[in-house]
Protein backbone atom coordinates (compact mmCIF):
# COMPACT_ATOMS: atom_id res chain seq x y z
CA UNK A 1 0.00 0.00 0.00
CA UNK A 2 2.89 2.23 0.94
CA UNK A 3 4.63 1.81 -2.13
CA UNK A 4 1.80 2.23 -4.04
CA UNK A 5 0.91 5.45 -2.85
CA UNK A 6 4.75 6.49 -3.15
CA UNK A 7 4.58 5.60 -7.03
CA UNK A 8 1.52 7.88 -7.49
CA UNK A 9 2.98 10.81 -5.54
CA UNK A 10 5.81 10.49 -8.06
CA UNK A 11 3.62 9.78 -10.73
CA UNK A 12 1.68 13.05 -9.98
CA UNK A 13 5.34 14.93 -9.32
CA UNK A 14 6.62 14.13 -12.83
CA UNK A 15 2.90 15.10 -14.12
CA UNK A 16 2.94 18.44 -13.39
CA UNK A 17 6.67 19.08 -13.29
CA UNK A 18 5.89 17.88 -17.61
CA UNK A 19 2.81 20.06 -17.22
CA UNK A 20 4.68 23.22 -16.16
CA UNK A 21 7.21 22.28 -18.35
CA UNK A 22 4.78 22.62 -21.53
CA UNK A 23 3.40 25.65 -20.34
CA UNK A 24 6.51 26.99 -19.83
CA UNK A 25 7.40 25.80 -23.26
CA UNK A 26 4.57 27.43 -25.07
CA UNK A 27 4.73 30.76 -23.03
CA UNK A 28 8.20 31.16 -24.68
CA UNK A 29 7.97 29.11 -28.06
CA UNK A 30 4.94 30.46 -29.50
CA UNK A 31 4.98 34.30 -30.73
CA UNK A 32 3.64 36.86 -29.88
CA UNK A 33 1.82 37.72 -33.55
CA UNK A 34 1.41 34.60 -36.22
CA UNK A 35 1.31 34.59 -39.35
CA UNK A 36 -1.21 32.06 -41.26
CA UNK A 37 -3.04 32.08 -44.58
CA UNK A 38 -6.58 32.43 -44.88
CA UNK A 39 -7.42 28.34 -45.61
CA UNK A 40 -5.12 28.25 -42.66
CA UNK A 41 -7.48 26.77 -39.29
CA UNK A 42 -6.30 28.36 -36.32
CA UNK A 43 -3.93 25.90 -34.95
CA UNK A 44 -0.59 25.02 -33.74
CA UNK A 45 -0.32 21.21 -33.20
CA UNK A 46 -2.25 18.85 -30.97
CA UNK A 47 -0.59 20.14 -27.54
CA UNK A 48 -1.75 23.91 -27.66
CA UNK A 49 -4.98 25.47 -29.67
CA UNK A 50 -5.60 29.01 -30.52
CA UNK A 51 -8.99 30.36 -29.04
CA UNK A 52 -10.14 33.52 -31.21
CA UNK A 53 -10.84 36.05 -28.67
CA UNK A 54 -11.93 38.91 -30.72
CA UNK A 55 -11.55 40.29 -34.41
CA UNK A 56 -10.16 43.31 -35.32
CA UNK A 57 -11.07 44.20 -39.39
CA UNK A 58 -8.62 45.66 -40.28
CA UNK A 59 -7.01 47.22 -43.86
CA UNK A 60 -3.43 46.14 -43.85
CA UNK A 61 -1.65 47.36 -47.45
CA UNK A 62 -2.76 46.23 -50.31
CA UNK A 63 -3.25 42.42 -49.18
CA UNK A 64 -6.39 42.91 -47.49
CA UNK A 65 -5.37 41.13 -44.59
CA UNK A 66 -7.03 41.07 -40.70
CA UNK A 67 -5.57 40.79 -37.38
CA UNK A 68 -7.25 38.32 -34.57
CA UNK A 69 -7.09 37.84 -31.18
CA UNK A 70 -6.44 34.76 -29.84
CA UNK A 71 -5.60 32.77 -26.39
CA UNK A 72 -3.36 30.25 -26.66
CA UNK A 73 -4.33 27.20 -24.79
CA UNK A 74 -2.94 23.79 -23.58
CA UNK A 75 -4.74 20.80 -24.07
CA UNK A 76 -7.41 22.88 -25.13
CA UNK A 77 -7.90 24.27 -21.58
CA UNK A 78 -5.18 25.52 -19.65
CA UNK A 79 -4.56 29.45 -21.06
CA UNK A 80 -0.79 30.45 -21.43
CA UNK A 81 -0.37 33.53 -22.92
CA UNK A 82 -2.50 36.42 -25.42
CA UNK A 83 -1.39 36.33 -29.09
CA UNK A 84 -2.03 37.99 -32.78
CA UNK A 85 -2.92 36.27 -35.50
CA UNK A 86 -2.11 37.72 -38.85
CA UNK A 87 -4.49 36.31 -40.99
CA UNK A 88 -2.94 37.04 -45.06
CA UNK A 89 -3.38 36.53 -49.04
CA UNK A 90 -0.48 34.34 -50.52
CA UNK A 91 1.41 36.90 -51.86
CA UNK A 92 3.67 35.78 -55.23
CA UNK A 93 6.89 37.12 -56.28
CA UNK A 94 10.01 36.40 -58.40
CA UNK A 95 13.09 35.36 -56.61
CA UNK A 96 16.25 36.70 -58.28
CA UNK A 97 19.80 36.28 -57.07
CA UNK A 98 21.12 38.94 -59.60
CA UNK A 99 24.18 41.00 -58.64
CA UNK A 100 23.77 44.68 -59.02
CA UNK A 101 25.45 47.98 -57.96
CA UNK A 102 23.65 50.17 -55.55
CA UNK A 103 24.49 54.14 -55.40
CA UNK A 104 23.57 55.50 -52.28
CA UNK A 105 23.60 59.24 -51.76
CA UNK A 106 22.93 60.54 -47.95
CA UNK A 107 20.61 63.03 -46.66
CA UNK A 108 22.96 65.57 -45.58
CA UNK A 109 26.61 64.41 -45.21
CA UNK A 110 27.64 61.86 -42.04
CA UNK A 111 30.10 62.96 -39.92
CA UNK A 112 32.82 60.16 -39.84
CA UNK A 113 35.60 61.38 -37.24
CA UNK A 114 36.43 65.27 -35.73
CA UNK A 115 39.82 66.48 -35.76
CA UNK A 116 41.88 68.91 -34.14
CA UNK A 117 42.96 72.03 -35.82
CA UNK A 118 46.38 73.43 -35.01
CA UNK A 119 46.38 77.31 -35.17
CA UNK A 120 48.66 80.58 -34.14
CA UNK A 121 47.21 80.03 -30.74
CA UNK A 122 47.51 75.95 -30.34
CA UNK A 123 45.47 73.24 -30.87
CA UNK A 124 41.55 73.87 -31.18
CA UNK A 125 38.42 71.70 -31.78
CA UNK A 126 35.72 73.43 -33.28
CA UNK A 127 33.38 70.12 -34.06
CA UNK A 128 33.94 68.94 -30.30
CA UNK A 129 33.73 72.21 -29.61
CA UNK A 130 29.94 72.49 -30.52
CA UNK A 131 28.78 69.41 -29.66
CA UNK A 132 29.02 67.66 -32.95
CA UNK A 133 30.19 63.92 -32.76
CA UNK A 134 31.21 60.80 -35.23
CA UNK A 135 27.72 59.59 -36.82
CA UNK A 136 26.01 62.70 -36.79
CA UNK A 137 24.34 64.42 -40.01
CA UNK A 138 24.85 67.54 -41.11
CA UNK A 139 21.50 68.58 -43.05
CA UNK A 140 21.36 72.49 -42.88
CA UNK A 141 24.56 75.30 -42.14
CA UNK A 142 23.40 78.69 -42.15
CA UNK A 143 19.84 78.00 -42.98
CA UNK A 144 21.46 76.34 -46.61
CA UNK A 145 20.31 72.98 -47.03
CA UNK A 146 23.39 70.56 -46.98
CA UNK A 147 23.89 68.19 -50.13
CA UNK A 148 27.26 67.00 -50.21
CA UNK A 149 31.04 67.22 -48.62
CA UNK A 150 32.07 70.16 -51.19
CA UNK A 151 29.38 72.26 -50.07
CA UNK A 152 30.34 71.97 -46.07
CA UNK A 153 33.87 72.73 -47.36
CA UNK A 154 33.18 76.03 -49.08
CA UNK A 155 30.79 77.16 -46.44
CA UNK A 156 33.51 76.89 -43.86
CA UNK A 157 36.03 77.93 -45.94
CA UNK A 158 33.93 81.37 -46.56
CA UNK A 159 33.02 81.98 -43.19
CA UNK A 160 35.30 84.47 -42.45
CA UNK A 161 35.28 83.48 -39.09
CA UNK A 162 32.21 84.01 -37.91
CA UNK A 163 29.96 81.62 -36.54
CA UNK A 164 27.81 79.19 -38.54
CA UNK A 165 23.91 77.84 -37.51
CA UNK A 166 24.60 74.24 -38.06
CA UNK A 167 21.63 71.77 -37.71
CA UNK A 168 22.28 68.05 -37.64
CA UNK A 169 20.12 64.78 -36.44
CA UNK A 170 21.60 62.34 -33.88
CA UNK A 171 19.69 59.26 -33.11
CA UNK A 172 16.69 60.90 -35.23
CA UNK A 173 16.60 63.90 -33.02
CA UNK A 174 17.09 67.22 -34.12
CA UNK A 175 19.73 69.52 -32.53
CA UNK A 176 20.99 73.23 -33.24
CA UNK A 177 24.70 74.44 -32.17
CA UNK A 178 26.68 77.51 -32.70
CA UNK A 179 29.70 76.17 -34.99
CA UNK A 180 32.89 78.15 -34.99
CA UNK A 181 35.85 77.26 -37.36
CA UNK A 182 39.07 78.48 -37.13
CA UNK A 183 41.88 79.78 -39.00
CA UNK A 184 44.39 77.35 -40.03
CA UNK A 185 47.76 78.43 -41.31
CA UNK A 186 48.89 75.51 -42.75
CA UNK A 187 46.12 75.44 -45.19
CA UNK A 188 45.38 78.67 -45.40
CA UNK A 189 41.69 78.91 -45.01
CA UNK A 190 39.24 78.58 -42.14
CA UNK A 191 38.55 74.88 -41.29
CA UNK A 192 36.30 73.04 -39.27
CA UNK A 193 38.10 69.92 -38.21
CA UNK A 194 35.42 67.63 -39.70
CA UNK A 195 35.84 64.94 -41.89
CA UNK A 196 32.01 63.75 -43.70
CA UNK A 197 30.74 61.40 -46.11
CA UNK A 198 28.17 62.04 -48.35
CA UNK A 199 27.44 58.69 -50.74
CA UNK A 200 28.23 54.86 -50.69
CA UNK A 201 28.67 52.42 -53.69
CA UNK A 202 28.80 48.58 -53.53
CA UNK A 203 26.90 45.41 -54.98
CA UNK A 204 24.81 43.58 -53.23
CA UNK A 205 22.48 40.86 -54.50
CA UNK A 206 19.08 40.86 -55.51
CA UNK A 207 16.68 39.11 -53.11
CA UNK A 208 12.99 39.17 -55.43
CA UNK A 209 10.81 41.73 -57.73
CA UNK A 210 6.82 41.94 -58.27
CA UNK A 211 5.95 41.65 -61.44
CA UNK A 212 3.24 44.22 -61.53
CA UNK A 213 4.75 46.82 -59.70
CA UNK A 214 8.67 46.39 -60.30
CA UNK A 215 8.64 46.64 -56.53
CA UNK A 216 11.93 45.00 -55.44
CA UNK A 217 14.04 43.55 -52.09
CA UNK A 218 17.48 43.37 -51.28
CA UNK A 219 20.79 42.37 -49.22
CA UNK A 220 18.42 42.11 -46.74
CA UNK A 221 20.47 44.09 -44.02
CA UNK A 222 21.16 48.19 -44.49
CA UNK A 223 23.66 49.47 -46.05
CA UNK A 224 26.02 51.23 -43.55
CA UNK A 225 28.59 53.69 -43.03
CA UNK A 226 31.66 51.62 -42.72
CA UNK A 227 33.38 54.33 -40.48
CA UNK A 228 30.33 54.70 -37.90
CA UNK A 229 28.54 51.47 -38.56
CA UNK A 230 25.47 53.55 -38.93
CA UNK A 231 22.53 53.17 -41.31
CA UNK A 232 23.51 55.19 -44.13
CA UNK A 233 20.30 58.24 -44.48
CA UNK A 234 19.09 57.69 -48.20
CA UNK A 235 18.60 61.19 -49.71
CA UNK A 236 18.34 59.60 -53.28
CA UNK A 237 19.88 56.44 -54.66
CA UNK A 238 19.44 54.26 -57.72
CA UNK A 239 20.82 50.43 -58.64
CA UNK A 240 22.55 49.89 -61.58
CA UNK A 241 23.94 46.92 -63.74
CA UNK A 242 26.76 44.93 -62.49
CA UNK A 243 29.12 41.89 -62.86
CA UNK A 244 31.12 39.93 -60.96
CA UNK A 245 34.63 39.24 -62.05
CA UNK A 246 36.29 36.75 -59.24
CA UNK A 247 36.00 35.95 -55.47
CA UNK A 248 38.14 36.25 -52.25
CA UNK A 249 37.58 32.92 -50.35
CA UNK A 250 36.03 33.16 -47.10
CA UNK A 251 38.04 31.33 -44.37
CA UNK A 252 37.79 30.72 -40.71
CA UNK A 253 38.10 34.14 -38.95
CA UNK A 254 38.37 36.31 -42.36
CA UNK A 255 35.14 37.07 -44.48
CA UNK A 256 35.24 36.63 -48.06
CA UNK A 257 34.29 38.77 -50.63
CA UNK A 258 32.74 38.54 -54.21
CA UNK A 259 35.05 40.76 -56.35
CA UNK A 260 32.53 42.54 -58.74
CA UNK A 261 31.80 46.36 -60.92
CA UNK A 262 29.32 48.53 -62.16
CA UNK A 263 28.60 46.75 -65.67
CA UNK A 264 26.15 48.68 -67.61
CA UNK A 265 23.75 51.41 -66.68
CA UNK A 266 20.79 51.61 -64.04
CA UNK A 267 17.61 49.82 -63.77
CA UNK A 268 15.72 50.68 -60.79
CA UNK A 269 15.23 53.35 -58.35
CA UNK A 270 16.63 53.18 -54.52
CA UNK A 271 13.34 54.63 -52.21
CA UNK A 272 14.91 53.13 -48.73
CA UNK A 273 17.99 51.56 -47.03
CA UNK A 274 16.58 49.99 -43.80
CA UNK A 275 17.45 46.79 -41.52
CA UNK A 276 15.22 44.99 -43.74
CA UNK A 277 17.20 45.67 -46.82
CA UNK A 278 17.30 47.89 -49.75
CA UNK A 279 14.05 48.44 -51.66
CA UNK A 280 12.79 50.29 -54.42
CA UNK A 281 10.98 49.81 -57.89
CA UNK A 282 12.57 48.73 -61.30
CA UNK A 283 12.74 50.64 -64.55
CA UNK A 284 11.28 47.02 -66.38
CA UNK A 285 10.88 43.76 -64.41
CA UNK A 286 11.53 41.16 -66.68
CA UNK A 287 7.71 39.46 -67.09
CA UNK A 288 8.77 36.23 -68.50
CA UNK A 289 9.91 34.96 -64.86
CA UNK A 290 8.48 32.97 -62.66
CA UNK A 291 6.79 33.68 -60.03
CA UNK A 292 6.36 31.68 -56.75
CA UNK A 293 4.88 32.03 -53.34
CA UNK A 294 5.87 33.81 -50.42
CA UNK A 295 6.25 31.90 -47.29
CA UNK A 296 4.92 33.02 -43.84
CA UNK A 297 7.00 32.00 -40.81
CA UNK A 298 5.24 29.68 -39.70
CA UNK A 299 6.09 27.57 -43.16
CA UNK A 300 9.26 27.69 -42.28
CA UNK A 301 10.94 24.72 -41.09
CA UNK A 302 14.43 23.07 -40.52
CA UNK A 303 15.91 20.94 -42.84
CA UNK A 304 17.10 20.98 -46.68
CA UNK A 305 16.56 24.37 -48.82
CA UNK A 306 18.32 26.08 -51.57
CA UNK A 307 19.82 29.58 -52.29
CA UNK A 308 19.89 31.40 -55.60
CA UNK A 309 22.83 33.18 -55.86
CA UNK A 310 25.62 34.78 -58.63
CA UNK A 311 29.22 33.85 -57.41
CA UNK A 312 30.71 33.67 -60.86
CA UNK A 313 30.35 35.15 -64.55
CA UNK A 314 27.43 32.51 -65.37
CA UNK A 315 24.87 34.20 -63.55
CA UNK A 316 22.62 32.81 -60.97
CA UNK A 317 22.60 29.42 -59.67
CA UNK A 318 20.79 27.37 -57.00
CA UNK A 319 23.05 25.47 -54.19
CA UNK A 320 22.14 23.30 -51.43
CA UNK A 321 22.17 24.96 -47.92
CA UNK A 322 20.66 23.34 -44.42
CA UNK A 323 18.76 25.39 -42.38
CA UNK A 324 19.88 24.37 -38.78
CA UNK A 325 17.69 26.89 -36.85
CA UNK A 326 14.06 29.27 -37.17
CA UNK A 327 13.42 31.81 -34.58
CA UNK A 328 9.67 32.32 -35.72
CA UNK A 329 9.56 35.22 -33.15
CA UNK A 330 12.03 37.51 -34.55
CA UNK A 331 11.72 41.10 -35.46
CA UNK A 332 15.48 41.51 -36.89
CA UNK A 333 17.09 40.55 -39.84
CA UNK A 334 18.59 37.27 -38.23
CA UNK A 335 15.82 34.95 -38.36
CA UNK A 336 17.29 31.82 -38.95
CA UNK A 337 20.76 30.20 -39.28
CA UNK A 338 21.99 28.45 -42.08
CA UNK A 339 24.98 26.54 -43.07
CA UNK A 340 26.16 25.96 -46.83
CA UNK A 341 26.39 22.36 -48.08
CA UNK A 342 26.97 22.70 -51.24
CA UNK A 343 30.53 21.32 -52.56
CA UNK A 344 30.43 23.89 -55.37
CA UNK A 345 29.68 26.36 -54.03
CA UNK A 346 32.32 25.58 -51.39
CA UNK A 347 34.63 25.51 -53.14
CA UNK A 348 34.06 28.47 -55.18
CA UNK A 349 33.27 30.88 -52.51
CA UNK A 350 34.40 28.90 -49.03
CA UNK A 351 30.73 29.56 -47.62
CA UNK A 352 29.01 33.27 -47.54
CA UNK A 353 31.14 36.30 -48.65
CA UNK A 354 30.49 39.89 -48.74
CA UNK A 355 28.01 40.56 -51.78
CA UNK A 356 25.91 37.10 -51.36
CA UNK A 357 23.87 38.94 -48.90
CA UNK A 358 20.38 39.13 -50.29
CA UNK A 359 20.41 35.92 -52.17
CA UNK A 360 17.41 34.47 -51.84
CA UNK A 361 16.18 31.39 -49.96
CA UNK A 362 13.93 28.37 -51.39
CA UNK A 363 12.21 25.66 -49.75
CA UNK A 364 9.11 23.80 -51.00
CA UNK A 365 8.84 25.58 -53.97
CA UNK A 366 8.19 28.63 -51.44
CA UNK A 367 10.66 32.15 -51.07
CA UNK A 368 11.56 31.86 -47.24
CA UNK A 369 13.83 34.17 -46.87
CA UNK A 370 17.34 35.87 -48.12
CA UNK A 371 20.76 35.20 -46.73
CA UNK A 372 21.82 38.59 -44.42
CA UNK A 373 25.44 37.78 -42.15
CA UNK A 374 28.45 34.97 -42.27
CA UNK A 375 29.60 34.15 -38.77
CA UNK A 376 33.08 35.31 -38.95
CA UNK A 377 34.83 32.21 -37.58
CA UNK A 378 32.81 29.44 -40.02
CA UNK A 379 31.92 30.53 -43.07
CA UNK A 380 29.94 28.43 -44.13
CA UNK A 381 27.44 29.35 -41.53
CA UNK A 382 25.29 32.61 -41.49
CA UNK A 383 22.01 34.21 -40.65
CA UNK A 384 19.18 34.85 -42.73
CA UNK A 385 15.99 37.10 -42.52
CA UNK A 386 12.47 36.03 -43.22
CA UNK A 387 11.22 36.61 -46.71
CA UNK A 388 7.59 37.60 -45.04
CA UNK A 389 9.91 40.42 -43.23
CA UNK A 390 11.29 42.01 -46.21
CA UNK A 391 7.82 42.13 -47.96
CA UNK A 392 6.14 43.38 -45.26
CA UNK A 393 9.04 46.80 -45.08
CA UNK A 394 8.70 46.63 -49.14
CA UNK A 395 5.07 47.41 -49.09
CA UNK A 396 5.77 50.22 -45.90
CA UNK A 397 8.39 51.69 -48.31
CA UNK A 398 6.30 51.81 -51.30
CA UNK A 399 2.90 53.13 -49.18
CA UNK A 400 5.38 55.76 -47.75
CA UNK A 401 6.30 56.55 -51.36
CA UNK A 402 3.31 56.95 -53.37
CA UNK A 403 0.46 56.70 -50.75
CA UNK A 404 -1.39 53.96 -49.12
CA UNK A 405 -3.23 51.51 -52.04
CA UNK A 406 -6.68 50.37 -51.52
Amino acid sequence: MIKTIKFLRMFLICGIVVLLGFIVFGFFAIPDEISALNSDSLTINAFYSLDPVEEKAQSLEKSGEKVIDVKVRLLKMIPIKNSKVKIQKRRYVVPSGKIFGLRIYTQGVVVISTDKVDTENGAFYPAQTAGIQKGDIIISMNSEKVKDHVQVAEIIKNCGGNKIDLVFLRENKTYETNFLPVYSPAQNKYVGGLWVRDSAAGIGTLTFFEKTTGAYGGLGHAVCDVDTGDILPLGEGDVVEAEISGCDKGRSGEAGELCGSFSGGRFGELYANTSSGVFGVLENPETEMKEIPVAVRSEVKTGKAQIISTVDKSGPKLYEIEIERVYPDSSDNRSMIIRITDKELLEKTGGIVQGMSGSPIIQNGKLIGAVTHVFISEPERGYAIFAEKMLETCDEVLNQTFGKVA
